[in-house]
């Protein structure tokens, strides 16, 4: 296979990025390239490898792996969605009763409250596991026949949007206090996977994050930390502000643009920057800003983020990363899916 080099990559961004907006709907696509699939026979292999690797990791009350992050809803909702993303269906397919047992264990820690936690877990935040557990019951909502889903769901969805602080965000806690961008992102995805369903959310909740969002935004285009107190630019916060711009119905304009070509900068090789702390969360993100944004952007980004990760996957089918290899397996399968992945969330 032939992989894209970095200076190859950096020639096709300049190109994409001299032909104008990079934005996605609403502009000519007659003067863009088509967007290519380059999901092909190897690539299907990497994940159907990546997906047994997770059906091994499984426990018996539904989470996955060994360790601190075993107890985890967010590494759960994860898995699940990369099993949702293949074509399987709960009860159905290869991993049904792998989904089940991903369902059955975020609905078994879905408190009266709304709130989807352990409170056993180590966490980077609370509000992340609670979002991404809530993204997951939204993408597997309408294919489970068990009947508390949708209103444990709700119930979540309802938490997030009493939580959203003044400033239009969320933070660590279910509190409404402080906001920083990536919490924020995580709740915006989980309320657009919900609306997707038909589970009420206002539009005013949406509109005051991504006022949140943009406030975030840097001179050079890239995105800070937190809103209220500068910070330096970062690729995976910037990609994950451009997706949360995508799922608010936000298409073209200055500040998407000048996202776009920050997070352009930084190559999906190991050598293309210094978040690798961050890469599986990053790429998770990027890729999803670039299937949107489509064109020259797209064909020039998936390749590369392919041909990285099935450099990078072992010979068990897993990706390594230091929360745990199920969390990078799954990310790395998401990532890998996205030109053919089934989650609803995902469509343009």
């Amino acid at each position: 296979m032939i992989h894209h080099t970095r200076r190859a990559f950096l020639t096709h961004v300049a190109f994409t990025l001299s032909g104008g907006v990079v934005s996605a709907q609403g502009q000519d696509f007659e003067s863009e390239p088509a967007r290519k699939n380059f999901f092909d026979k190897t690539t299907r292999k990497a994940v159907d490898a990546g997906l047994a690797y997770l059906a091994t990791r499984q426990t018996e009350e539904g989470s996955f792996g060994i360790g601190p992050y075993q107890s985890n809803l967010a590494v759960a909702g994860l898995c699940g969605m990369a099993f949702l993303s293949a074509g399987n269906l709960p009860g159905r397919g290869r991993y049904g009763q792998h989904l089940n047992g991903c369902i059955d264990y975020v609905l078994a820690n879905a408190r009266d409250s709304g709130f989807i936690q352990t409170g056993e877990s180590n966490t980077r935040g609370p509000m992340y596991e609670h979002g991404f557990a809530a993204l997951f019951l939204a993408e597997a909502y309408g294919t489970s026949p068990k009947p508390n889903l949708r209103q444990k769901l709700v119930k979540a969805i309802q938490l997030i949007i009493n939580t959203q602080n003044e400033e239009g965000g969320w933070r660590y806690e279910p509190r409404r206090d402080e906001a920083d961008l990536s919490v924020t992102v995580c709740q915006v995805m989980a309320l657009r996977a919900a609306h997707n369903t038909g589970v009420f959310v206002p539009k005013a909740t949406i509109d005051r994050a991504i006022k949140y969002v943009e406030r975030c935004q840097n001179d050079d285009g890239g995105f800070a930390y937190m809103a209220n107190a500068p910070g330096e630019s970062r690729f995976p916060r910037s990609a994950a502000a451009l997706v949360a711009m995508y799922n608010a119905g936000i298409y073209e304009g200055e500040v998407l643009t000048k996202g776009l070509e920050y997070v352009m900068q930084f190559p999906p090789d190991q050598s293309g920057h210094d978040d690798r702390q961050y890469f599986f969360y990053g790429h998770y993100y990027a890729v999803q800003a670039m299937w949107q944004a489509g064109g020259r952007a797209w064909n020039a980004w998936y390749p590369a983020i392919r041909d990285t990760l099935l450099d990078e996957q072992r010979d068990n089918g897993s990706w390594s990363d230091a929360i745990s290899s199920e969390y990078g397996t799954a990310m790395a399968c998401l990532i890998l899916r996205m030109p053919e992945s089934y989650l609803p969330i995902f469509e343009r």
